[in-house]
């Protein structure tokens, strides 16, 4: 079997699909999301849109009803779409947005127009590039030039899509709204209470718990900027 496939038993256990109808399935192409926080167009418009059965039927869609994904039009279907990704169908007007569930399953989440022209993205480095500009570096591959070094890693920018143009920055602080991805509470919006080194503690559902600060994607700053269900 060629290496664009992959074996069904060694998919990610947050791959949303059924593990006894089929012995491989589509490898993504190598990207900036981590596999487990992505999934292939095909898989995405077959098994959690509903909008093709067969991988000629999403080719077809792709070819003939401009897909765009964050912005830019894919034609691929081995294309990965990733955590906090915009895909925008510009024939029905529909946009979705990909998040964790709770049952740590990714999922597809309608939003609606004025989301689908931004994009929650995390920042994971920085560096000087020359004097008076910093590089930052998202998550999801981004590399954005700021003039103002008022951006840590840990924060999120939230940007224009497809210009990359930064709109707002939302601070990893008390009170801040957070996505968690990993760990024990993976899928769950909480809201900061406190950070201590590597360390937070969060509010959900009333009651406190802790889990790895890296774990948090800021998602707004006392409620989320993306319509979450």
């Amino acid at each position: 079997m060629p290496k664009n496939h992959l074996k069904v038993q060694h998919t990610p256990n947050t791959w949303p699909i059924k593990r006894k109808n089929a012995t491989f399935i589509t490898r993504p192409h190598p990207g900036a999301h981590k596999m487990e926080l992505s999934l292939p167009l095909n898989i995405i418009f077959k098994k959690l849109l509903g909008k093709a059965k067969t991988n000629k039927e999403v080719t077809k869609l792709l070819h003939n009803h401009e897909i765009l994904l964050n912005g830019k039009r894919k034609k691929d279907y081995k294309q990965a779409m990733g955590l906090l990704d915009i895909l925008f169908i510009p024939k029905t007007g529909e946009s979705y947005t990909m998040l964790i569930g709770t049952n740590k399953k990714l999922m597809m989440q309608e939003i609606d127009k004025k989301e689908a022209s931004q994009k929650i993205c995390k920042i994971v480095g920085k560096k000087i590039v020359k004097k008076g500009v910093t590089q930052l570096k998202t998550y999801d591959g981004r590399t954005i030039l700021v003039k103002k070094d008022e951006y840590k890693t840990g924060e999120s920018v939230l940007l224009s899509i497809p210009k990359q143009e930064i709109k707002q920055l939302l601070k990893l602080e008390t009170g801040a709204c957070i996505l968690l991805t990993g760990g024990k509470y993976v899928g769950k919006i909480a809201s900061v209470v406190e950070i201590k080194a590597d360390i937070l503690r969060f509010k959900y559902d009333s009651k406190e718990f802790e889990t790895k600060k890296d774990y948090a994607i800021v998602i707004g700053k006392d409620k989320p900027l993306i319509n979450i269900k």
